[in-house]
């Protein structure tokens, strides 16, 4: 690899059910049973913050719904038999590029 060429990460801002905006690298995206999904690292301007967090992916569907831009919208994964097979295939994609920890569940931490 050239040692000038820049890493450049796809970043995403989300604002919560507060109105809190909040940063994430989106370190993967994939298909599965004919759905979208996305894996979002969270990003911190503070470093003490960083420190602070869980590490654990967030794994969100994309909609089939769009917005009045086209753009379309990001929802929660409230099965957790679809939760728990999208963070396996997830944690089996990027577990060369991130240490993952096995609690028992899904493995969702980075």
């Amino acid at each position: 690899m050239d040692q000038d060429q820049n890493y450049e990460m796809d970043t995403l801002s989300l604002v919560d059910e507060d109105g809190v905006e909040h940063e994430f690298e989106v370190a993967d995206t994939l298909e599965a049973d004919g759905r979208e999904y996305m894996a979002l690292i969270p990003l911190f301007d503070d470093p003490e913050e960083a420190l602070e967090d869980s590490a654990e992916l967030v794994i969100l569907r994309i909609s089939r719904d769009t917005d009045e831009d086209d753009e379309p919208y990001l929802e929660a994964i409230i099965d957790e038999d679809e939760y728990d097979k999208i963070a396996k295939l997830f944690v089996t994609r990027l577990e060369e590029f991130y240490d993952f920890e096995d609690e028992g569940g899904a493995g969702t931490e980075a």
